[in-house]
């Protein structure tokens, strides 16, 4: 909204990193108070430690995504699309927010269909507002718009639960999401108009900050009100960025958690077997993989050509 009159007095990259910079100290504000209305958590069964969660502040999503919607709101070129987005972003919130609030956890297929609804939903209107094409290296291939939006429905969908699937440890998925979300930032800043650079950017800010209050011992957890959100927006970019396959490499460790969470948990309720449990060190591992591979993207792409994304995520991290 304000984007263009703050232009005139400073340029993009360094405007990016103001709005991001605010968005961090929002969050920072709005994680130190204590809201009575946040409920806690009465521990995962089948999370890795999740009893260790159990009594801490639960579902402070709603708060980071209020903060990133509202400096979106104020800050960034709002066009109907992305208007759209956000308001399905605070939509998924408020239905996570819900499920952390309620004394009986939702249904699995009560958040599923939530989740499919959504899902649908973005993917409709980015074939609405997009192209349906998608590049696999340099070759560009085109798909028929309905074959598109399955296929962009499938990735929302899958990205919503395999990054709830993290939610729960602390600072996984607040850790991996940073290295995601400034991985896409950094090799496709080419690709994104300033809006989605800024929903990253944003974004990314307000998962640092709560990662100030997540790292082990956690304080914090997000909840399904902060996980849903961040699920969305990573699939967005990866279809913004037009490489959507590259989702399955810069949220390698998304996946892994998620599936084979999705895998023991279906093991250990249907059949009552117990399997992987070795998985926090499988996580550590590909945690350790995404932070290296984030950081030879951002030092290999800082010394091509002005990348608006690498020059604001340089001033932040100076």
């Amino acid at each position: 909204m304000l984007h263009s009159v703050f232009l005139r007095f400073m340029d993009e990259p360094r405007l990016l990193a103001v709005y991001a910079v605010i968005a961090f100290l929002l969050t920072i504000v709005a994680l130190r108070i204590p809201f009575r209305f946040l409920p806690t958590d009465h521990g995962r069964i089948n999370a890795v430690n999740g009893e260790l969660s159990k009594g801490k502040t639960r579902g402070v999503g709603l708060l980071m995504t209020i903060c990133f919607v509202l400096c979106a709101a104020l800050f960034l070129p709002f066009r109907l699309e992305s208007m759209l987005y956000a308001l399905i972003l605070l939509i998924e919130m408020f239905s996570g927010y819900l499920d952390d609030a309620s004394e009986t956890p939702w249904s699995d297929y009560k958040k599923g269909l939530i989740d499919f609804i959504l899902s649908a939903a973005v993917a409709g209107i980015f074939v609405w507002k997009n192209p349906s094409t998608m590049l696999i290296g340099s070759h560009e291939i085109a798909l028929h718009p309905v074959l598109y939006g399955v296929l962009a429905t499938v990735l929302v969908w899958a990205s919503i639960n395999a990054v709830n699937c993290t939610d729960g440890v602390d600072s996984l998925s607040s850790s991996v999401g940073i290295v995601s979300i400034a991985s896409f930032l950094l090799l496709y800043f080419d690709r994104f108009e300033t809006e989605y650079l800024g929903f990253g950017l944003l974004f990314l800010a307000v998962l640092v900050a709560y990662l100030l209050f997540n790292a082990n011992p956690s304080s914090l957890l997000m909840g399904d009100a902060g996980s849903r959100p961040l699920g969305v927006l990573v699939a967005l970019l990866a279809m913004k960025s037009q490489h959507p396959f590259s989702y399955l490499l810069l949220c390698a460790v998304f996946l892994l958690d998620g599936i084979t969470g999705l895998v023991k948990i279906f093991l250990k309720r249907f059949f009552k077997i117990s399997i992987l449990k070795n998985i926090p060190q499988m996580i550590r591992h590909g945690a350790a993989f995404s932070v290296c591979f984030f950081t030879a993207a951002r030092k290999n792409m800082i010394k091509k050509k002005a990348n608006p994304a690498a020059e604001a995520i340089g001033l932040m991290t100076r």
